[in-house]
């Protein structure tokens, strides 16, 4: 039996003021180099582009995303900011700079996308449990797909209903995936990661959007542009959630 996600709301409301406690996110970013300590960090042992001290190496990588002190102005290595700019010296000259240059730079294709949760809701590899996310578009209704006209994408199998509807998807499966990983809208503008039936969705601005139920589908039609604002800040990093609701 489902346990119903908007039941949860409820509940955690009369504990907390926010329902973003229910569900765990997790941070996986890092510290930048201070700005402070620019001309610091490039001497000696303090060097962040040193071999041994190398910032971009390991498991507290914080070259990963935005925090990658290795690129742009938070670069210690980088003309304005580097104190032994010119001299022969320079610990982050070319040669040595392991930020330096895609090659070199050890932050380069470094960067883990792996989530909690996948980035489209599947079940046992198949996405949106083999719904046909075509047919919204061709029919103006759910249908079911089968496994014989499947296709691989972005780490899931997803069916359909027809050879035509595949091809269809295959020529361009972005105009067809449903935002938010196809998790409901409704929960992501709420904070929390909660699966979906076929049966409470629409379309709106050319996107297919699903919801974990038909009540979940009439709060999401209510001041859905706010609601809208909320969901794309909080995905995808709801995928972090710890907790996906059934």
């Amino acid at each position: 039996m489902k346990i119903s996600y908007l039941a949860a709301i409820a509940t955690a409301a009369i504990i907390t003021a926010g329902f973003s406690t229910i569900s765990t996110i997790r941070n996986g970013s890092q510290s930048l180099v201070s700005q402070t300590s620019v001309q610091a960090a490039c001497a000696g042992k303090s060097n962040p582009c040193a071999a041994k001290s190398n910032p971009c190496a390991g498991k507290s990588n914080p070259c990963a995303a935005k925090s990658n002190p290795c690129a742009g102005k938070s670069n210690p290595c980088a003309a304005k900011s580097n104190p032994y700019a010119g001299k022969k010296a320079n610990p982050c000259a070319a040669k040595a700079n392991p930020c330096a240059g895609k090659k070199a730079n050890p932050c380069a294709g470094k960067t883990s996308k792996a989530t909690i949760n996948p980035a489209y809701y599947t079940e046992n590899g198949i996405a949106l449990d083999g719904q046909d996310v075509v047919a919204y578009f061709t029919q103006n209704k759910p249908a079911t797909g089968d496994k014989k006209f499947s296709y691989q994408w972005k780490g899931a199998k997803w069916q359909f209903s027809s050879a035509a509807h595949r091809d269809l998807f295959a020529q361009n499966p972005e105009k067809y995936a449903p935002a938010y990983g196809g998790y409901c809208a409704k929960a992501a503008s709420d904070g929390a990661l909660a699966t979906t039936v076929p049966t409470a969705w629409e379309i709106r601005n050319g996107k297919l959007i699903l919801n974990y139920s038909a009540e979940a589908q009439q709060e999401w039609l209510q001041n859905t542009p706010k609601k809208i604002v909320a969901a794309n800040k909080n995905f995808p990093k709801i995928l972090n959630n710890e907790t996906l609701y059934r």
